[in-house]
């Protein structure tokens, strides 16, 4: 995996000053690069009989569609409020600075199904914790969780405790 690291731009002072950005735009305008990436996101969920892959927006769109796809399963959106054009169960949770929120088409996922949660970056864990919490409530089952890259300093397992979860790189 340490080609994909070589593939990604590091932006110092983004969005803010003291903050590194891992910047994966790079990464997904290689052929390579994106293939290999994908790649690194399904091979664990190979023949896991999983159901549904659960993305959230907005890059978790971008490899958890190319994931369902491989693994032969269905594909849901995990939103922001306001997106989703049906009934919907939402999901507050804490940010450094606020809170933000996410939403899932209440009948998204039936009871029991079996679900991947992907997204590109797992940082403090709030945001994936918050999907995690909306697929048990509707009744899915969390198989596990997949992300590119996981900002390992700043502990966001400790949010995702008791739930497989899988990182292709870590910084």
């Amino acid at each position: 995996m340490t080609d994909l690291k070589t593939q990604i731009r590091h932006v110092p002072d983004f969005p803010k000053a003291g903050i590194l950005f891992y910047d994966i735009t790079t990464l997904l305008q290689d052929p390579a690069g994106l293939h290999a990436a994908i790649d690194s996101l399904t091979i664990p969920f190979i023949d896991q009989r999983v159901d549904l892959v659960v993305g959230i927006e907005s890059r978790g769109f971008i490899f958890g569609a190319a994931v369902a796809d491989r693994i032969g399963a269905g594909f849901v959106p995990i939103r922001k409020p306001g997106k989703l054009p049906s009934a919907c169960v939402r999901e507050s949770y804490a940010l450094e600075y606020g809170t933000d929120t996410l939403e899932i088409h209440e009948d998204a996922i039936k009871p029991g199904q079996r679900v991947v949660i992907v997204d590109d970056l797992l940082a403090t864990g709030g945001t994936a914790r918050a999907a995690t919490d909306l697929v048990k409530r509707i009744g899915g089952t969390v198989h596990g969780l997949g992300f590119l890259i996981e900002l390992v300093a700043l502990n966001g397992r400790a949010k995702l405790a008791g739930e497989q979860v899988h990182a292709s790189l870590q910084y």
